[in-house]
Formats: C-alpha cells, structure tokens, sequence
C-alpha cells in the first residue's frame, strides 16, 4: 500500500458490509471496520479516532484470509447452477452442512484473517481461571461457570465474553466447539468483575434429523471461555450423566 509507505500512522477505515480482502494488513497499525453508519458517520468515527469513545465491538462473523477458506467455495457450491428454465435463479448446494463461519475454520483448522468474536480496545483485559459449581449434571439440570475479568489497562473498557460448549463425542458430526452466550461487561481501570453464564441441558444439545428432535447425549463436554473464536482464554470440563445409569 502505497499510503503506508508515506506515512507510517496511517489507519484505515473500511465501510462495507462483508468481508474484504486486505492483503495490506500487516502494513498498517490499525484498521476500522466501520460498515454502513448512516447519517451520523462522521461524528461516531471522529469519536472512536479521537478517543473520546473507547471502542468494544466484535466481529458478528469471520473474515476469511481468502476465498478458498469458506466452505461454499473450496467444496464448488458457490454460484451454484442456474436453472434450465432460465428463471435467473440459481440452485446452489450446501455441502457445508452446519460447518459455516468460525465452525468451518475450526474444521478445517484454517488461520482467518479476523475470527468471528474478534474485537479491540484501547484498554486491556486479563481474563481469570474459570470456575464450575458442580463437575456432573443430569437431565433437565443447570450448572454455571464464573470468570474473574480485570480491566489491565488505563481506560475504562467494555469487554465481550464468549462462552463456547465442545463436546467430546457424538454419534453425529458436530462443530469443534459452539457459542452458547457471551457478556459485555464494562470495566473502570484495575477493576475486576465476575462474569456468569448458566448451562442446561439446551446447550448442550444437537438437532437429530432422523429422530426429529433436539438430543443431548450423556459424555464429557468443556465450557470454553473467549475473547473471540480464536483467542481462548480458559476452559472447564464437565459431564452430563447417563440417566439409564442412575439408581
């Protein structure tokens, strides 16, 4: 980028709706993905620029680092095949099953070029050990996991945690892990403040075509705690017991 080389502070600000491709990222030291703010664009950017607004969004899906890494593309889906009665639309496949975004990077174990969850600040965050209450639920039970977050920096901050449920096995194919919930929590500098999320049974469960019903099956899972779908701060294991197995 030829803008970089002039000036070495040089931000940028990308207004779009999706993913772009930014083969100049490691150029610049920051970049702003600003979408489509409307009337009020000028002031809400001077004021995330200025810093009189300290910024604590997260990214609602994953930048791919190229087209090859989404599923609709490396599986031939993508435009699909045009009908043959010339109607304009297009039947496309979906070989991807429920392995879109975050789920297929992890799949596929493919580096993105910002994760979905991804988000920064102009204060830091330290993310505690994570706690669980109980290590076993049954059935129609809740279990909750509690982190400690601490505002590390000199500004005050809004942090977005993300709760993520791995199950370790499954009769059906399911995601390396899933976002089961996330929590912004607003910190002053050097304050800590505990972050809550509760677990049932929901959570835990996948959709079973055959059965036509949400299943959750007994075994070992893990709460994983996140500042984005790469960044993992800390995780807890827990079971689900077997009904069929209790007294």
């Amino acid at each position: 980028m030829a803008l970089a080389k002039v000036n070495p502070n040089l931000i940028v600000v990308n207004i779009s709706g999706n993913a772009v491709a930014m083969p100049w990222k490691d150029e610049v030291p920051a970049i702003i993905q600003a979408w489509f703010l409307g009337s009020e664009a000028g002031n809400s950017l001077a004021s995330i620029l200025t810093g009189e607004i300290n910024p604590s969004g997260k990214l609602p899906f994953t930048f791919p680092a190229s087209l090859e890494d989404v599923g609709a593309h490396k599986l031939g889906e993508y435009p699909g095949v045009k009908r043959m009665d010339e109607s304009g639309i297009w039947d496309e496949k979906y070989n991807e099953s429920i392995f879109v975004g975050y789920r297929w990077t992890d799949k596929e174990k493919a580096k993105p070029l910002f994760p979905f969850g991804h988000g920064m600040s102009y204060t830091t965050f330290k993310y505690g050990k994570a706690k669980i209450n109980k290590k076993e639920m049954q059935a129609g039970e809740t279990l909750t996991v509690t982190v400690p977050i601490t505002n590390t920096g000199k500004r005050e901050g809004a942090e977005v945690v993300q709760l993520y449920i791995r199950d370790e096995k499954s009769s059906l194919p399911r995601p390396v892990k899933e976002l089961k919930g996330f929590y912004k929590v607003k910190l002053t500098p050097g304050e800590t403040q505990e972050v809550t999320f509760t677990i049932d049974e929901k959570a835990l469960s996948f959709f079973d075509d055959k059965r036509h019903a949400w299943i959750a099956e007994p075994g070992k899972f893990e709460a994983i705690i996140a500042a984005s779908a790469t960044d993992i701060k800390t995780k807890v294991s827990f079971i689900l017991e077997d009904e069929s197995l209790l007294d």
